[in-house]
């Protein structure tokens, strides 16, 4: 699972994880286009991120694990990882695999995100 990015892709899934907004932040371009997978579209920015990342969290329980990083030929990181979704009840929404596919900037910082099924 190497990739000269996966130390920030393990960081940004270990804060979403634990709903570290800020420490995942600091790993993304002032810029960044990130999906809104669970509505649909994207978002620019970090507030934007924020804003609806807190919206899901009030809606759904996720959790995102990698499996395997692999970097694309050009350059992208590709990511396979085990999506785990819960409502807030508890009951299982999602269980399974799906790749993300991010982009950087030439000083590492996550740029675009995007999500294949």
């Amino acid at each position: 699972m190497e990739n000269k990015y996966t130390a920030t892709i393990e960081k940004a899934y270990n804060g979403f994880n634990t709903r570290n907004t800020d420490a995942v932040l600091k790993l993304m371009a002032a810029g960044v286009k990130w999906p809104k997978a669970f509505e649909g579209g994207y978002v620019t920015g970090h507030e934007a991120v924020r804003d609806y990342w807190i919206r899901q969290w009030s809606e759904i329980n996720p959790v995102v694990s990698p499996v395997a990083i692999i970097q694309r030929p050009d350059g992208r990181a590709e990511v396979t990882v085990h999506q785990l979704v819960k409502s807030l009840d508890g009951t299982v929404l999602f269980d399974g695999n799906v790749k993300h596919i991010y982009s950087f900037d030439d000083a590492g910082m996550i740029t675009v995100m995007d999500v294949v099924a």
